[in-house]
Order: C-alpha cells, then sequence, then structure tokens
C-alpha cells in the first residue's frame, strides 16, 4: 500500500473511530455546539427564570419571612430557596433542550433524518441529544450558582458538591423530556410540559418545608423528581449530609435511565420508518 493510501485510510479511521464513553454520539453534541454557537442568549436563557424567583423571593420575601426549618436546624430563608432554585435551574436546562428543541429537529427540521444517513444510530441520536440537553443544564447550574455566591446566599464550601448533583437532576429530567418529547405528535403538546413543570417548581417543597404540606399530601409531594432533586442539593449546599442522599440520587438516577431506554425504543421504532 503506498504511502498517500496509508495516510487516507489512517484519516478515515480516525474519523469514524468513536471516542470513548459516548461513542459516535459525541458527533451530535458537536453539531449542536456548533449550531448554537451564534444564538448563545436563546441556550442560557432558561436561566433567567430561577434567577428572578431568586430575588423576588429570595431576597424580597425573605425579609419578611426570617428564618424557616432546614435540614439541621432554621436558616436564613434567602439560603433556604437558593439550593431548591439551582435544582430548577437544571431541570429547566434538562427538560427544555430535551423537549422543544428535539421536537423541532425530529418533526420540523428533520435533521435527524439525515443524521441517519451517517454512520450514527436512533441509540446515537437519543444519547448524544441527552448529553447536549446536560451539558445545558449544567451550564444553568454554574450560572445559578455563581449568582446565589454573590448575593450570598451560600454558606457552605460544600456547596461545590452541588454542581454534580445538578447534573444529575439534569440528566434525570433530559430522559424524561426525551421520552415525552418521543410521544408528542404536535406543538400543541408541548402545553403539557408547561403544565407538568410549573407544579413542579411550585409544589416540591422548593419554597417552603415540607412539613408546610399538610400530612394527606406530602407523600404526593414526594413523588416529585425534582422534590429529590431539591433535597438533595439542599443538603449539599448547607453541609447537611443524610443517608437519604442516597436515596435521592438512586431515585434521580433510574428515572434518567428509565427515560433514556424508553427514548432509545421509541427513537428507534420511528427514525427507521
Amino acid at each position: 500500500m503506498s504511502a498517500p493510501d496509508t495516510a487516507a485510510r489512517l484519516h478515515l479511521d480516525l474519523r469514524v473511530t468513536p471516542p470513548p464513553l459516548l461513542g459516535r454520539a459525541v458527533r451530535l453534541v458537536e453539531r449542536n455546539a456548533m449550531a448554537n454557537r451564534r444564538a448563545w442568549m436563546i441556550f442560557v436563557s432558561g436561566l433567567f427564570e430561577p434567577v428572578f424567583y431568586l430575588f423576588a423571593m429570595g431576597v424580597g420575601v425573605a425579609t419578611l419571612v426570617g428564618e424557616v426549618p432546614g435540614p439541621d436546624g432554621p436558616v436564613p430563608y434567602g439560603v433556604f430557596v437558593a439550593p431548591a432554585l439551582l435544582a430548577v435551574s437544571a431541570m429547566n436546562g434538562g427538560a427544555y433542550e430535551s423537549t422543544f428543541n428535539v421536537f423541532a429537529k425530529l418533526k420540523w427540521g428533520r435533521v435527524y433524518d439525515a443524521i441517519l444517513a451517517t454512520p450514527l444510530t436512533p441509540r446515537d441520536v437519543a444519547v448524544g441529544e441527552l448529553t447536549w440537553a446536560l451539558v445545558r443544564g449544567s451550564v444553568y447550574a454554574v450560572g445559578f450558582l455563581v449568582v446565589a455566591w454573590l448575593a450570598g446566599l451560600v454558606t457552605s464550601a460544600w456547596a461545590v458538591l452541588a454542581l454534580p448533583a445538578a447534573m444529575l437532576i439534569g440528566f434525570t429530567f433530559a430522559g424524561l423530556g426525551l421520552a415525552a418529547t418521543s410521544l408528542m405528535r404536535s406543538w400543541q403538546d408541548f402545553d403539557l410540559v408547561q403544565l407538568v413543570l410549573l407544579p413542579l417548581l411550585l409544589f416540591s417543597a422548593t419554597f417552603y418545608p415540607l412539613e408546610v404540606y399538610p400530612s394527606s399530601v406530602r407523600w404526593l409531594v414526594q413523588l416529585s423528581p425534582l422534590y429529590h432533586g431539591v433535597e438533595l442539593v439542599r443538603g449539599l449546599m448547607l453541609g447537611v449530609f443524610a443517608w437519604t442522599m442516597l436515596l435521592h440520587v438512586v431515585v434521580l438516577l433510574a428515572l434518567g435511565l428509565a427515560g433514556l431506554r424508553f427514548a432509545i425504543g421509541r427513537f428507534d421504532a420511528t427514525l427507521r420508518t
């Protein structure tokens, strides 16, 4: 084999050989990064909502409320709310990217039809989109944590562990979002997304402790995936550790994996037809 042929063969091998961990799905992540490099304002737009809530509730209302029960005793209301809104930031990043944007590429732009003409498979599409949603959720989490720190609402050095916890929350809602998107048929279905996300925001022990709820409905609050994320992040940001954190991690991981597995099956059925 001549030198030019060998060089061409090596170039081809490097181009199509999947990198470790994500495999060929990383190519979809690269494509999304390139597509969003000139639309960064839209990319970070979901961060604004929890930041507005932070200053409205954690700073404004905090002056009226004072202290509330925390995981290990009373804490200022702003310190209580900030971890929950960090979890909301991660939820928004994972959910928005895996629903609205994925549906646009699936039903309107027909992007995946072109992608499947390459060596990528429906599984690569699902994993790649979940990974990109996780990136978006992580950006929201980092941005929000910086804002909370500047506002003086971060009281423990353990708060740095809230970032991987927020990534886990983003993974959970990205997986669930992909599963939901694979079932949607029109843009009107996205009214249901807001119908789910808003109650999760308001009723997941986000703005007040679980003990405030009537005992007859506390179990319903504890079924919320955001509740598990809020409790996990709140404990980490306050430096209060308990065995129940492992339960929260297991629940979030299981929901994310279940959503991803369902989405892979649905994408494989719909994109190959």
